[in-house]
């Protein structure tokens, strides 16, 4: 076993604090990584302080951490696809059956039999609970590893693993570019890197907030219009004008005004995990609009991703902590104090 250092938490809600674990020896498709930077997100503040409810006390002790950014530090002897010193990069699942209809199309994210998380996930080969990238060390089998482009910032790449490739997959799946109009809710972790890189793609990107203060933060990432969803005026004026809506928003909302935004035949895709959807079926029914919806990104597309975002400069908008701040970055995360990722430095 390979002995390591990590930030857990030993119980549902607990701060998290150093702990020395065991990563497994390598298999022969391993690559093992010295982490240097983590992405956080709102699925590790919800991993590790879990909403009122039945409590799963197996998951603990926890390391969270599934953005993950470093370097290869040993290969397994069947690895052909990594050397030692690469940059590379590890996102939100290691591993899936391989055999279903989801993971043969390149869809591993929809495995049938459910994808292998990053952390708080069992190993398929030896049943094990995987720990996450909170730690100075990851293993992970080749087909779930990344080479990182060297251009690309390594602390602005981490969130790309998470919120760039749940954005990424939708825009290209509706096959967004120049000569359309495209819409994105929400300014946050998810809607500012959306922003990003549909201006990339060549499309005319307008922000929807409810904050006349993210006006400006908006035009800043490159959206070229900004749209106050508050303003019942101005959103009635969007009727027909888009040709894609991607909604980030994490909580309830109406959708009736977004879909009616949309022209003849369009799509809506939301990202956002809500408990409901809320929209007026006729916002629907006419015009033969499409409510759809999207999540990560298998290997093929997480390539694709960071290849793309290497050749136009795309990373998120990151604040830097080191990883001995860890619960200050969680503490803010939950009071939305960040703008608009954290990225925890570990090595």
């Amino acid at each position: 076993m390979r002995t390591v250092n990590g930030w857990a938490a030993h119980t549902p809600g607990a701060a998290l604090a150093p702990w020395r674990f065991q990563r497994r020896e390598l298999r022969p498709t391993d690559v093992a990584l010295r982490v240097t930077h983590a992405g956080l997100c709102f699925t590790d503040l919800d991993s590790v302080r879990p909403e009122p409810g039945p409590a799963r006390p197996e998951l603990f002790p926890l390391v969270p951490g599934h953005e993950i950014v470093g370097e290869v530090v040993a290969v397994g002897s069947a690895v052909t696809a990594f050397a030692i010193g690469d940059p590379v990069c590890v996102g939100n699942i290691v591993d899936s059956c391989g055999a279903c209809e989801a993971c043969r199309s390149g869809d591993q994210e929809f495995c049938v039999q459910f994808p292998t998380l990053t952390y708080a996930g069992r190993d398929r080969h030896d049943g094990s609970m995987t720990q996450g990238g909170f730690s100075d060390e990851y293993v992970a089998d080749q087909a779930f590893v990344y080479h990182r482009p060297a251009t690309l910032d390594p602390a602005g790449t981490a969130p790309l693993m998470c919120a760039g490739i749940t954005t990424w997959v939708p825009l290209r799946r509706w096959e967004v570019g120049p000569g359309q109009t495209v819409g994105v809710i929400g300014l946050g972790g998810l809607g500012h890197v959306a922003v990003k890189l549909a201006k990339a793609l060549g499309a005319e990107v307008v922000g929807f907030t409810t904050s006349p203060a993210k006006a400006k933060d908006l035009r800043d990432l490159g959206a070229d219009d900004v749209v106050l969803s508050a303003d019942v005026e101005a959103m009635a004026a969007q009727r027909g004008r888009f040709d894609f809506i991607l909604d980030t928003v994490p909580h309830p909302h109406d959708l009736s005004p977004y879909l009616t935004a949309l022209r003849f035949d369009r799509t809506l895709c939301t990202l956002g995990i809500v408990p409901e959807l809320r929209f007026n079926p006729q916002a629907l029914l006419f015009g033969r609009k499409r409510l759809a919806g999207a999540g990560s990104g298998g290997i093929a597309a997480t390539q694709e991703m960071l290849d793309f975002c290497a050749a136009h400069d795309v990373t998120a908008t990151v604040e830097v902590l080191p990883i001995a701040e860890v619960n200050t970055a969680l503490d803010r995360l939950a009071a939305g104090d960040v703008r608009y990722r954290f990225v925890l430095e570990v090595g």
